[in-house]
């Protein structure tokens, strides 16, 4: 059985592992500040995003492209802010 907490230590692994240093601080960074306040419907919405390209999530989270309608929502409207990111 996989637990929570395997899932979120799985999910941020994944955030901070995408393949590019861009991504990472992007994706790893908003996980790093959001995942604490996550549900387990926020954390499957997050493990759907991860299975994206990170191409495509950050133009979503850029607004170079429109974001599908499966990741509409506060959460989406969160990545783009990218007040998370620190480098």
């Amino acid at each position: 059985m996989v637990t929570l907490a395997h899932r979120m230590a799985r999910a941020r692994f994944r955030a901070w592992h995408r393949g590019t240093r861009e991504a990472d601080f992007m994706i790893g960074g908003f996980f790093d500040k959001h995942h604490a306040a996550w549900s387990e419907a926020d954390l499957a919405w997050f493990e759907a995003l991860l299975d994206e390209d990170e191409v495509d999530v950050l133009a979503w989270a850029l607004g170079a492209a429109e974001v599908p309608d499966k990741y509409a929502g506060a959460w989406m409207q969160a990545l783009q802010k990218l007040d998370y990111v620190t480098i």
